[in-house]
């Protein structure tokens, strides 16, 4: 085994194989819940049938997504007991209530409700139905509620004290949840969730829509997905933007490494949008970048100073080319979602949105792009944090469990074997789904529960035919 392999590079690299599997689900999970609310809701309000054949459509989808969610989530409890065990003590009496919260209230309303809203409509009514569907909902946005309240109380630890055994306990619970950066975090979480959705909803009703332009519902997902694209990417770029300006305040070395600044710009900050760090000579080379314009975005002063990574000690400095080039990957593909949002725009006022065929291939790839960039916006704030598991106050280096390098690479291999089959037969089955049109009755989820009596074939008599012997 390589040197740089330790057992805590080894057990990062578990955690982070494992996260960035989970979150891909949950993202798509909470969009989606709020988007089958929404066709709900038509479907009651105007009678149209399109919208009811999207809602039975998406739900066999959503069912599946949310199941692979729970499950993936399980294994990181796991590793919290493990791997990361000292860190389990010493943030448990602030982190584990959170997370119980979260179990307690969310996923009880969610997994509670969801049995209704898939199975229960001519069971219990409209209204009902409804109810159960907006639940469904709610709990999604609830469990995004708790998780960043403990993932960026994390980033921005407020409201506890450290007992005499060394770990921390709350003071104050609400400014413990309601900390500095979770609102911001918040907002940008549930707006990425809401994107990642609207593209997947889009690239399915552009491919439907290449393959038969009259396509009804085809047309109706297509075209709220790029009403989504249009209106909530700028609002997303806005979130992100005051988010950006929280990390400065919070996180500066964070952001330091975002924008590739080595080296302090007492008279105005350039944005730098492509380079290669070089760690060595710390320095960003090849470097393709706009005067002072990082300064205007970031203290709305084009001549404002920011300070550099040469003001941060070097044992406190995070990984500065993961976080350099996944913030760009996020910025890029943010942008990309804001270009095919005013495409569409321009050609919705054309009277061309559903003929207009290199917008529906554009659409079609831009597919999976929401994933990519949740995945990315997790890398940067995660790998940003570095050295710090809480940040200022709990090193990763001190967090990790005494277990040995060995063991720690064949769980991973193990995961990883296992991840990419389960997980990889999942997503493949979710794409089968996808691929079928939105007026398919059977996608391959029953319409109600699998009953075993009645159904296995047996032998039938006639009761006037039998004869009892004496």
């Amino acid at each position: 085994m390589p040197e740089a392999l330790t057992a805590e590079t080894l057990a990062r690299l578990q955690f982070a194989f494992t996260v960035s599997f989970h979150i891909i689900f949950p993202a798509f999970s909470i969009g989606l819940a709020s988007y089958l609310a929404v066709l709900n809701a038509l479907w009651l309000r105007t009678q149209d049938s399109t919208y009811l054949t999207l809602f039975d459509y998406w739900k066999k989808i959503f069912a599946v997504a949310f199941g692979m969610g729970v499950v993936s989530g399980i294994v990181m409890s796991y590793q919290f007991g493990t791997n990361w065990a000292v860190f389990s003590d010493k943030t448990g009496p602030v982190v584990g209530p959170l997370m119980a919260y979260e179990v307690l209230s969310a996923f009880f309303l969610e997994a509670g409700f969801l049995g209704i809203m898939l199975f229960g409509r001519e069971r219990v009514g409209d209204r009902l139905h409804m109810f159960a569907t907006a639940m469904v909902a709610a709990g999604t946005l609830m469990s995004a509620f708790w998780i960043l309240s403990v993932n960026s109380w994390m980033q921005t630890p407020v409201g506890y004290a450290i007992n005499d055994a060394g770990q921390f306990i709350a003071e104050d619970w609400w400014e413990i949840v309601f900390n500095p950066s979770f609102p911001y975090r918040l907002v940008h979480m549930v707006l990425a969730a809401y994107l990642t959705t609207a593209f997947v909803v889009g690239a399915v009703g552009a491919l439907h829509l290449l393959r038969n332009h009259r396509d009804a519902a085809a047309k109706r997902m297509f075209s709220m997905a790029m009403w989504m694209a249009i209106i909530v990417t700028p609002i997303q770029i806005f979130a992100g933007d005051l988010h950006g300006l929280n990390t400065l305040e919070h996180q500066p070395a964070k952001v330091m490494a975002m924008e590739g600044h080595y080296q302090s710009h007492p008279e105005g900050a350039p944005l730098i949008l492509f380079g290669i760090p070089n760690a060595e000579q710390r320095r960003i080379d090849y470097v393709l970048e706009i005067p002072k314009l990082s300064s205007l975005i970031l203290k709305h002063d084009p001549n404002a100073p920011l300070d550099g990574l040469d003001t941060i000690p070097d044992d406190e400095e995070p990984p500065v080319a993961i976080v350099f080039w996944s913030f760009r990957v996020m910025i890029a593909i943010g942008f990309a979602m804001l270009g095919i949002g005013l495409w569409s725009l321009w050609s919705r006022w054309r009277g061309t949105l559903f003929t207009n065929r290199g917008l529906k291939r554009a659409a079609l790839v831009m597919g999976p792009s929401g994933f990519i960039a949740v995945l990315a916006g997790w890398i940067t704030t995660e790998v940003g944090r570095q050295p710090y598991t809480v940040f200022g106050l709990l090193r990763t280096d001190q967090s990790l469990a005494p277990v040995d390098a060995p063991a720690v690479a064949t769980s991973l291999a193990a995961f990883a074997i296992v991840y990419f089959f389960v997980f990889g037969a999942g997503i493949f089955y979710l794409l089968r789904m996808m691929n079928k049109p939105p007026a398919t009755k059977e996608l391959g989820l029953r319409d109600g529960p699998m009953r075993s009596a009645g159904i296995t074939p047996t032998q039938q008599f006639k009761p006037q035919t039998i004869v009892l012997s004496k």
